[in-house]
């Protein structure tokens, strides 16, 4: 069964935000809140009718508009014009409205409209986690890319230290062998050398 939808709003950096979600956790996750902004104060549950009649147009979506403006929410909104002295004059005249600003709709409750926004919302969370399936394959597959890369080059160095060890215990063969072979000549020669000075001492004697 659907649940029933409640319009959240809250601020963060430059834009009021909106949405129509079953719960307050849900609004959180859809704004990506590392924390509970509305045990901080920071994010409510909206009264505004205009607030919540745009919420329930389009249930899941995050709605925007500039910071501490009264404009309509949409899904696309711009930048602030005034980041200075107008924001604070603006929240002041929020604020002098009073009663105004914080009454209720008196509209009767559709029932109708309330399953179809509440579909709505079940469609659009459908629709996010599928991106959020398609975001994480993407992301996967590149970890797997890479990963093989990095197998690849791997390989190719353990190989090529393999190959090095093999042609570097050659020469040291090779080394040995020679120098095994240096010493044997000069044991020959020492002896030959003894042998040919005797003689020579011999003839001069």
């Amino acid at each position: 069964m659907a649940r029933k939808l409640k319009t959240y709003q809250t601020s963060l950096g430059f834009f009021d935000l909106a949405i129509a979600a079953p719960s307050m956790k849900a609004a959180l996750e859809a704004w990506g809140a590392d924390s509970n902004l509305f045990h901080q104060g920071a994010a409510k549950e909206s009264d505004d009718p205009d607030v919540i009649a745009a919420a329930m147009k389009k249930p899941g979506v995050i709605l925007r508009r500039p910071v501490g403006s009264d404009g309509s929410f949409n899904e696309h909104a711009e930048l602030p014009t005034d980041l200075g002295g107008g924001r604070r004059s603006t929240k002041a005249e929020r604020k002098s409205k009073g009663p105004v600003a914080k009454k209720r709709s008196a509209r009767p409750v559709d029932k109708a409209a309330e399953r179809k926004a509440a579909l709505a919302y079940e469609r659009e969370e459908r629709r996010r986690a599928d991106e959020r399936r398609r975001e994480e394959a993407a992301r996967r597959k590149e970890r797997e890319r890479r990963q093989q890369a990095v197998d690849k080059a791997q390989a190719a160095l353990d190989k090529g230290e393999q190959e090095h060890a093999t042609r570097a215990a050659a020469i040291q063969a090779e080394v040995e062998s020679l120098a095994k072979r240096s010493q044997t000549e000069d044991a020959r020669w020492n002896k030959e050398k003894e042998r040919l000075e005797a003689a020579l001492r011999r003839a001069r004697g």
